[in-house]
């Protein structure tokens, strides 16, 4: 059975990088890749007038960059496992991807980090916060600018155990299943655990058990931001995996644009997994 990805792309180097790596993560399996390019956001709100022409001559060249880039990667990757499919769409991004992700399927969206400015001191770009906040039903793997791919030898999975979770965490274990990675699981350690707290962390034990996982405590920290950054880097972490809900850590991060004031960014890969039960 073939996994079909989303590769939403811009034509940029971020975008093209984004797309590499899906390339390289999915080596070994079948995959659709579903180029998508919405070329809505190129007419310029400076304008009063749009003609025919101008949206035409967008949509031509939307179609030769995607040809391009699927030619691009064919030739790169040689990958016969591999298939590509072009999407151009005349919708805002968030719109396009909602529709080709029902449309097809879609089993992960991989995309970069990088805004449209290009501001170094931007958490992640505008248009990937947007899709975090809004796509509720589909995984999506963001990919650092000029991140170099390496095998990820080490999943982390950051939790709180105030919730547990089912079929959220089955794309945490087809992630780690593609290079039989080992899942190490982070606690912020704030407090002793609640008995709801103790019930969930016994549940995960017992739905890791046939997969390679190892539990960390990070204690002596006063923001969580610095608890995960350093847990990322003392545990040598290759993805960082997050549920996505209301209230939740990731929701703050990705709402706080400016790093100094929150002191965490993406550094290597962010795999965000809706929560599918506030759907």
């Amino acid at each position: 059975m073939k996994t079909n990805i989303l590769i939403p792309t811009d034509f940029s180097k971020n975008a093209y990088n984004a797309a590499t790596y899906a390339m390289k993560l999915y080596k070994n399996e079948s995959c659709t890749f579903y180029l998508l390019n919405s070329w809505a956001f190129s007419v310029s709100h400076s304008r009063t007038y749009v003609t025919a022409n101008y949206l035409k001559k967008l949509k031509e060249e939307s179609e030769k960059q995607l040809k391009d880039l699927k030619v691009q990667l064919k030739a790169e990757f040689k990958n016969t496992k591999h298939e590509f499919k072009t999407i151009i769409s005349k919708d805002p991004l968030l719109v396009a991807i909602k529709k080709e992700t029902q449309a097809h399927l879609i089993d992960l969206i991989i995309m970069g980090t990088k805004g449209a400015t290009g501001a170094t001191e931007l958490f992640i770009g505008s248009n990937t916060v947007n899709v975090i906040n809004k796509l509720k039903n589909c995984p999506i793997l963001i990919i650092p600018n000029e991140f170099d791919y390496v095998v990820p030898r080490k999943i982390a999975f950051s939790t709180d155990f105030n919730r547990f979770y089912g079929e959220e965490l089955e794309h945490l274990i087809q992630l780690a299943n593609l290079h039989k990675s080992k899942i190490s699981v982070i606690h912020i350690n704030e407090k002793n655990l609640t008995d709801k707290q103790n019930y969930n962390l016994a549940m995960l034990k017992a739905y890791l058990e046939n997969h390679k996982h190892r539990f960390h405590w990070m204690t002596g920290f006063s923001k969580k931001e610095h608890a995960l950054k350093a847990a990322t880097e003392e545990l040598s972490i290759d993805i960082l995996t997050m549920i996505n809900y209301q209230h939740s850590f990731i929701e703050n991060i990705i709402n706080e644009p400016v790093i100094k004031n929150i002191g965490f960014h993406p550094i290597i890969p962010f795999l965000v997994v809706p929560c599918f039960y506030e759907k």
